[in-house]
């Protein structure tokens, strides 16, 4: 299998992208140690802001990275016959009170999908569901094509 055509997507490919999918892999960063986690995420394209509903306990290690502010980057990606396609979102996350949000903010939280509390061995009162917004600093897409017949 051999790269046959590697090309970086325009925006308006990387709104329909990130609009048809919603999940991908947030990873964390603090100092020397990364996290990484699968979540899944709202986007508005007009703003070009991903919103994502976080689910922790308090002693978690989850908890700790958001805590400290992490560096954050969400690649979401998918493999299509012989294209593979990704986009990277880098930034900070920014914790967002249910009080703040707007009604266009709601609607975006309303299309990441809520998290299953039956996957938690602790009840849903010992949970933490926090609210997130993601304004990257950088959003870059690249489609790639693969000859398969090598």
């Amino acid at each position: 299998m051999a790269i046959d055509q590697e090309t970086d997507m325009a925006d308006a490919e990387i709104d329909d992208f990130l609009g048809d999918h919603e999940t991908g892999v947030l990873s964390l960063a603090r100092t020397d140690d990364p996290y990484a986690i699968p979540i899944s995420y709202g986007y508005d394209d007009d703003e070009r802001v991903f919103y994502m509903r976080l689910v922790s306990t308090p002693e978690s290690e989850k908890r700790a990275f958001l805590e400290s502010s992490p560096a954050a980057r969400l690649v979401v990606y998918d493999e299509r016959d012989s294209t593979y396609r990704s986009v990277i979102a880098t930034g900070q996350l920014e914790d967002i009170s249910p009080s703040e949000l707007t009604p266009d903010q709601i609607a975006q939280y309303g299309e990441a999908k809520r998290p299953l509390f039956e996957i938690w061995a602790q009840g849903k009162e010992e949970l933490d569901i926090e609210l997130y917004r993601l304004d990257p600093d950088s959003l870059e897409g690249r489609r790639t094509e693969v000859d398969r017949e090598e």
